[in-house]
């Protein structure tokens, strides 16, 4: 591991609807991944906020009888609750209605212009207002386009202006080459092979006329921004670029290690719009984009129609923050796409948390109680490299993988040495397996703290008062 500075940022969701568990997935994972660099004694900035241009939101606000501003606000502020409610460590929210953000939009817009690398021109294509983008023939998939498949696609025709990607086409593929650039390597695969394919320059531009609510375009009052050209410009502006180029700019994206966390629907727009458009603006690359897949329920994709949307906010309310964190930490698929029922969760809740870590805790802490004086005198210890191994690649199912091989470890082991037993016939003996135990207990828990916050303070806690813990996870029936 390096002693860079680590830059972490989720993409931004966009403020049409609440929280789902897709984007708790995102934000849990990449909150875990902030923890555990600060662990290692890294100076972190993590990073999130809300995407609240374009037309979708627009046509959302409308449908709804409120102002723009009023619907992005309410929004925004739904967001703006997950920190407390999924116990988020972040060091920034940015809004992309900030006005310091419309400015470095506007700023990365003219240092793109002064390249050579936006043109204007007359278009007429078929445009997705899910995606917010128009679509190649290539793109359809039985003429809809495959990520909204639900929705008609229109045919727009209007001036706007273009993005030269197709310049940038060797050096994607050259920024490409490291294996480690994109997480997991698939779909690096598939990012050489959307370049391979040949680019296509894209539209970064709508009329205002037919779209009011967006970045103003600079020195021209008839256009806004498209919202992706506006919206990707938040992750150096959340820094303060460009009026503060020498404070957090440099340190943490100049100088540091950057990683972003997107979902596997991203690609195109993290690993080549965003990366082109850097290029054209003589800014560093990204060092790594991290793609996580999607969250299914029951087999088939979430929608408020079926009546399978999981709300990550009512889960936190029922069984806690900490058992919504561990649930998407280790049972699911930090790359591919995972399987989310109720019955699953609460599953997971019984066996791992109540009859699991919630149980040894109060087992080991009640013998510590009963028969120590004092509290066990703990150090600092260096985390297994099978834990640091698997958060270094961001792979929390491997990490949390291995704290719960160490609780059935630890569990075993007081099965087989029966400490309840040995106190009663070698007091010292039993003694000093139970400081052994809390001494493992503890090691654990430095574990858990990235996974894990609220519980993990609440276990050493215990121990350093040398009592048994409350029920961290009462069994629900």
């Amino acid at each position: 591991m390096t002693n860079k500075n680590f830059y972490l940022t989720t993409t931004l969701p966009y403020v049409n609807a609440d929280p789902h568990i897709g984007f708790a997935l995102e934000i849990v994972q990449a909150d875990i991944i902030a923890r555990y660099q600060r662990l290692m004694g890294r100076e972190v900035f993590f990073n999130t906020g809300t995407d609240e241009h374009g037309q979708k939101i627009f046509q959302a606000a409308q449908k709804e009888g409120k102002s723009v501003e009023e619907y992005v606000d309410h929004y925004a502020s739904r967001f703006q609750e997950l920190k407390t409610s999924l116990n988020l460590s972040y060091d920034a929210f940015i809004r992309t209605t900030d006005p310091g953000h419309v400015a470095a939009a506007q700023e990365l817009w003219k240092r793109c212009l002064a390249k050579g690398d936006i043109y204007k021109k007359k278009y007429k294509g078929l445009y997705c207002v899910g995606d917010e983008m128009f679509l190649r023939d290539s793109d359809l998939v039985d003429g809809k386009c495959p990520n909204h498949p639900n929705m008609t696609p229109v045919e727009i025709e209007e001036e706007n202006y273009f993005f030269r990607l197709s310049a940038y086409q060797d050096q994607l593929l050259a920024y490409l080459e490291r294996e480690d650039v994109i997480r997991p390597g698939w779909r690096r695969e598939e990012a050489v092979k959307f370049v391979q394919q040949g680019l296509e320059d894209f539209s970064i531009s709508r009329e205002k006329a037919r779209l009011t609510w967006g970045v103003p375009v600079p020195d021209d009052e008839d256009q806004v921004m498209y919202v992706w050209f506006d919206a990707l410009t938040n992750y150096i502006s959340t820094l303060g670029w460009p009026s503060d180029g020498e404070g957090k700019f440099k340190k943490f994206w100049q100088e540091g290690e950057v990683v972003q966390v997107a979902g596997k629907d991203q690609v195109r727009f993290q690993s080549i719009m965003w990366q082109a458009m850097l290029m054209s603006a003589d800014i560093k690359t990204t060092d790594q984009v991290v793609y996580h897949g999607f969250i299914t329920s029951g087999g088939q994709k979430m929608s408020k129609s079926l009546g399978n949307v999981i709300e990550p906010l009512a889960l936190v309310d029922e069984y806690g923050v900490d058992a919504v964190r561990y649930f998407l930490a280790r049972h699911v698929h930090p790359f591919d796409d995972s399987d989310f029922t109720l019955e699953r969760f609460k599953e997971v809740y019984n066996a791992d948390l109540a009859n699991g870590l919630g149980n040894l805790a109060a087992r080991i802490m009640q013998l510590a109680q009963t028969h120590l004086t004092e509290p066990v005198k703990l150090e600092w210890r260096t985390l297994p490299k099978e834990f640091t191994d698997a958060l270094d690649v961001y792979d929390c199912n491997k990490a949390a993988e291995h704290v719960w091989s160490r609780i059935s470890v630890l569990d075993q082991k007081i099965t087989e040495e029966a400490p309840f037993k040995v106190v009663k016939e070698d007091i010292e003996r039993g003694k000093t397996i139970i400081a052994e135990l809390v001494a493992e207990l503890a090691y654990i828990d430095q574990m858990l703290e990235p996974l894990m916050p609220e519980t993990s303070k609440k276990i050493i806690e215990a121990i350093m008062a040398n009592k048994k813990p409350e029920n961290l996870f009462p069994r629900k029936d």
